[in-house]
Order: structure tokens, then sequence, then C-alpha cells
């Protein structure tokens, strides 16, 4: 774990509640400043800048729509402003509306692959100047068991998360020597509304006999950005499901 984040500023995506939620005030609680980013949820990321700002540390919530290229311009210019430049990027915006082969529509795929892969690009490319100019950055995006298993959600969704993998690969070769790892965190079966909704019911199939927790996942984030050696990885965090 970092012994300290402090004077860092983090932006973490789709924060507003679950998985993002729990990374945003763990970031906080290592000293961070953070931006915590909504599409819709205003009233929770509200909550989670309330919780933060209590451990002391600055925050904002910022509504943008980080599929979006003008969308996210406007975010970073606003985090800049009230913040400061971002030194810490966590993707973890993310749909995942379950679809069966017969179901899937054009538009669920290409919705999907924008808010789960293409927000992870476009963010990165917005924080990239920054952190190349004082030669140090954290990206963490977040991925899924999906990734490399059949997962119950859908193809659009394997899709999205094994690209982002390879995004991961893609941005932390290219970077390694300029101070900034990129890594990636795969959680399996958090207890989330995605996952209760319609994913998982019962955690039956989870070696460990249980679901995963938000603040897991959040503790592996921290893990993986306390670590500078490590670049170009992806954690596995599924409760012995798989160890690839």
């Amino acid at each position: 774990m970092p012994s300290s984040l402090t004077n860092r500023i983090a932006l973490v995506t789709g924060a507003s509640r679950g998985i993002g939620a729990a990374i945003a005030i763990r970031l906080a609680g290592a000293g961070a400043d953070v931006a915590v980013n909504y599409r819709e949820r205003a009233t929770d990321a509200g909550a989670v800048v309330a919780a933060i700002r209590a451990l002391g540390r600055r925050a904002i919530a910022v509504g943008a729509d980080v599929s979006d290229a003008a969308a996210v311009a406007g975010m970073m210019r606003q985090i800049e402003v009230e913040l400061g430049p971002v030194d810490i990027l966590v993707n973890n915006a993310g749909i995942g509306p379950v679809r069966t082969l017969d179901e899937m529509t054009e538009a669920d795929f290409d919705r999907t692959i924008a808010v789960n892969l293409k927000s992870a690009f476009l963010c990165t490319q917005a924080v990239l100047p920054a952190m190349r100019a004082q030669g140090w950055g954290r990206i963490v995006n977040i991925s899924s068991g999906a990734a490399r298993g059949a997962g119950g959600v859908g193809v659009h969704y394997n899709a999205s998360k094994a690209g982002m993998e390879g995004l991961t690969r893609g941005y932390a070769a290219r970077l390694v020597k300029e101070g900034i790892t990129v890594n990636a965190v795969a959680p399996s079966l958090i207890e989330t509304d995605m996952v209760r909704g319609g994913v998982a019911s019962s955690p039956a199939r989870i070696p460990m006999g249980r679901f995963g927790t938000p603040e897991e996942c959040a503790q592996a984030v921290l893990m993986v950005i306390g670590n500078a050696y490590l670049t170009g990885q992806t954690v596995q965090l599924n409760g012995g499901m798989s160890f690839i």
C-alpha cells in the first residue's frame, strides 16, 4: 500500500456508488484529493464527496459522460481548476446490460464498448500530458473476469473488458520509461447492484463461498498504485474462481 498519496490528485470515473465509490474513499484515506465522476447519480456522488471531505481531503463531484470526448475535456478542465492536474486515474465507469445472443442489438454492443472501453482511452489520453510533464502517474483500469471467461452478462461485455486489458498492456509498454504505470484490476462477482441484479443471485459457484466487496476491490487498486515496479499487469480478484 502507498504510505501516503498526499498532494496527489485522483480521478475515479463512475464513482457515485459501488466499486468506484469505495476506491474514491480509499484513495482519500491514503491522502489524495479526489474528483468523483458520475453521469446521472448526482446525489450519490455528493455523498461520496462528503465522505471524502470528512477524511480531511478535498473532493469535487464532476458530472460527465466519459464516453464523449467533449464531456471528458470539460471534466478535465474543471478538475484542473478546482483541484489540479490529475496524477492518478482509475477508469472504473462501466455498464453491463445482460443480453443473450438473440437479444443483443447493435446499439447494445456500441454503447457498451463506448462506456466501458472508449471512455478509458479518452480519459487516459486526457491525463497523459500532465503525467508526462511531471514524470509520474498511475493509471488503473477496472476490468473483469469476463475478459478471459464466458461471464454472465454477454459478448458485448466480454469484448469491452478484453479490450480494456489490451489497452492496459499497450499503454504500459509505451509509458514505462516515463514514470507512468498502467495496470488493471479484474474483479469477479463483487457484491454490487449489477451482480445482485441479474449476473449472480448466489455466491454458490465461488470457492471462497461469498461475494467479494467493493472495499476489497479498492484495496487491490491501492496496492497496484503503491507498487512502482508493477506495470502492464492484470490483478485477478475472484475468490478462487480462476487462476488465469
